[in-house]
């Protein structure tokens, strides 16, 4: 009776997780006209309609440029701040923690309203340079914390010894503490790179004109389309991230980092 009730619990755990996914895979498949489930039949015309669509190919790729670069900024402004954090006794150093930690604690929707009064607006900086601020910021917290975790669990006297032998402390950093910590940078950066992608109330402040990401611009199509396109895009985005979860599961273990 424990077992059945077990596999009950499970069973419906798994359905409120797994239960909205396909809705939106089956919703984008239908052979309708308007957005709607059940669908009206199946097929897969609104899956390729994704494909043909100008502001999708163009906020799609400044959302990867976002992602890409802007994670890859953020961890090099993290990785020295982790090894600051946890290699040396930093006056304040819990307010440090705080600071970083800012931007994943104050709602993202203040962050933009924040970002479009004080730079935007009175610094003259363009949408896309904000964006990319914006991103970086949102996604530094996320590499901090995960190259520290892998520090951590990196052992000081490894560093010392090769400082011991006749390295400098960069060489000691290069040769040995980046290689064994790898693995956690690339954890960060597959984090990272998913937060930003997916991120929508800071963007949504940061917009412009023709300077749009990817969910933004799907918030705009739905607008004045009430077609299935959406819901084929949110379905293949979704296994995107997902992919993407998975391999870094495989190849690097992301479990450990995480």
């Amino acid at each position: 009776m424990r077992n059945l009730a077990n596999w009950l619990i499970l069973g419906l755990t798994l359905t409120f997780l797994i239960g909205p996914f396909l809705i939106i895979i089956f919703a984008g498949a239908s052979a309708g006209q308007s957005l709607a489930f059940p669908p009206d039949g199946l097929s897969l015309k609104w899956y390729a309609k994704v494909f043909t669509v100008e502001s999708f190919r163009a906020s799609f790729m400044l959302s990867m440029f976002l992602a890409v670069f802007g994670t890859l900024t953020a961890l090099i402004l993290g990785i020295p701040a982790a090894y600051a954090l946890n290699r040396y006794k930093l006056p304040g150093d819990e307010t440090i923690r705080t600071i970083v930690a800012a931007p994943i604690i104050v709602p993202g929707i203040i962050v933009g309203l924040a970002l479009l009064r004080y730079l935007v607006v009175p610094l003259d900086f363009t949408v896309t340079m904000a964006l990319f601020m914006a991103h970086t910021a949102l996604v530094l917290p996320y590499a901090v914390r995960v190259v520290s975790s892998s520090l951590h669990n990196l052992r000081a006297d490894m560093e010392e010894a090769a400082v011991l032998l006749g390295c400098s402390r960069l060489q000691a950093f290069m040769k040995v503490v980046l290689p064994n910590i790898r693995g956690g940078v690339l954890a960060a950066f597959i984090l990272g790179f998913v937060t930003s992608f997916n991120q929508v109330p800071v963007s949504l402040f940061l917009s412009g004109p023709g300077v749009r990401t990817l969910p933004i611009d799907m918030l705009a199509y739905m607008e004045i389309t009430y077609d299935p396109s959406v819901a084929a895009l949110s379905a293949m985005l979704a296994f995107m991230s997902l992919a993407i979860v998975f391999a870094a599961e495989r190849l690097l273990g992301f479990s450990r980092y995480v």
